[in-house]
């Protein structure tokens, strides 16, 4: 199956809201705790944050890392970033700032830690994004951007909104399906990690349909 592209940034207030009303629990969940079995530590970066769930919910699990920055290029949903840490014990340890996850403002090497989920499948070309991830990681430091992958078949994808949205609301599911559909298969992940230069990466297969590119710490 052909990739299909999304729009980049969702910005209006219905995708935002739509999106921050979603159950990510169970794969938000998993997603820290990989983060956690990787090293993650120290200043952490959150490349395409979203509406903030799961910068927080590192602060909440993951003692060792001190401070997250997340950054996004939609403000509606950095609106609801806020409101979340508004709201969370962790407010201070916590910002969110408007910006684009092809040319980030920030230091090389300034993160410990650097980590993105599901923002690959938004990018029509993800080397850049790529680049900046691994620029602005300290050397020895984590890395992880989790992603969906696109299934073989139409077949596959109508299957997997049956079992993971059959519960949500119209727009919802239509935004899983089509998310699906816009995603990079494990082996373009592969490709492009390596035009991208990272070293010492892996591309793991997490579920029916997340796969991960991971690196985990190193001493220092």
């Amino acid at each position: 199956m052909k990739r299909v592209l999304e729009p980049e940034v969702m910005d209006t207030p219905e995708e935002a809201d739509a999106y921050d009303a979603m159950d990510h629990s169970g794969p938000n969940g998993s997603f820290v705790d990989r983060l956690g079995e990787l090293g993650a530590r120290g200043r952490a970066l959150d490349i395409g944050c979203g509406p903030g769930q799961v910068a927080l919910l590192v602060l909440d699990r993951l003692e060792a890392v001190t401070e997250v920055v997340g950054v996004d290029l939609a403000q509606n949903m950095l609106d609801h970033a806020e409101r979340h840490r508004a709201a969370s014990p962790h407010r201070d340890r916590v910002r969110f700032e408007l910006g684009d996850a092809k040319g980030l403002a920030f230091e090389s090497g300034s993160f410990d830690t650097v980590f993105s989920n599901t923002i690959l499948h938004h990018i029509p070309d993800p080397l850049p994004f790529l680049r900046e991830v691994w620029r602005t990681l300290a050397p020895g430091g984590t890395l992880l951007v989790r992603d969906l992958f696109r299934p073989a078949d139409e077949a596959t994808v109508a299957q997997l909104v049956r079992e993971h949205a059959a519960d949500a609301a119209p727009e919802q599911r239509e935004l899983f399906r089509a998310s699906l559909c816009a995603a990079f298969t494990p082996d373009e992940l592969r490709d492009l990690a390596a035009s991208a230069g990272l070293e010492g990466v892996t591309v793991t297969v997490d579920s029916d349909r997340h796969v991960s590119l991971q690196r985990a710490s190193t001493p220092g």
